[in-house]
């Protein structure tokens, strides 16, 4: 299958390719790179990204899950650029109800196998910044809503009905 590696400020990730759509991304280099068009397009747009310069990722995408985790990633690709929602939004978006949809749009977005890229990163718990599967944690979650928050402005990013605040880890109205 074809996956090259790419360096950036969070150090080394990888990207993987199966019949002309990116599937996954992941936290450290590859061993052999066999590159495709599609795999250099993808790393020019990530460097693009942490260079401040691209805001979205027009890329195909073909990420493996569940029909809902697949709902719940197309939901977090909805969220701009600078903007970041909450679980339990992100369950009524897609249209999940009951006490538990929070904690299932939860699970769905640390299944996300094309982070960054499929923002997970963007998506918070209502009291807070919530977790992040990535290696460094809520560290890297943190770094990566600064650098967008640094590109779109300073301070804070906006959410849908409020502000989070990533210094002090809180979430307000």
């Amino acid at each position: 299958m074809p996956e090259l590696s790419v360096v950036t400020p969070l150090g080394p990730l990888s990207l993987r390719e199966k019949a002309g759509a990116i599937t996954a991304l992941g936290w450290r280099p590859v061993g052999e790179s066999r590159e495709t068009a599609l795999l250099r397009r993808a790393r020019a747009c990530l460097e693009r990204y942490f260079a401040g310069i691209e805001e979205a990722f027009e890329l195909p995408l073909a990420p493996a899950g569940s029909s809902f985790e697949r709902i719940v990633w197309a939901a977090l690709r909805a969220i701009p650029y600078g903007e970041t929602r909450t679980y339990g939004e992100i369950a009524a978006a897609v249209g999940a109800a009951g006490p538990l949809a929070a904690r299932a749009v939860g699970r769905a977005v640390g299944r996300n196998p094309i982070p960054i890229i499929i923002p997970c990163h963007r998506v918070l718990a209502a009291g807070g910044i919530g977790g992040f599967s990535a290696p460094g944690g809520v560290a890297t979650k943190r770094a990566l809503l600064a650098r967008e928050a640094e590109v779109r402005g300073p301070g804070e990013l906006f959410r849908a009905g409020g502000k989070a605040n990533f210094a002090t880890n809180e979430a307000r109205p």
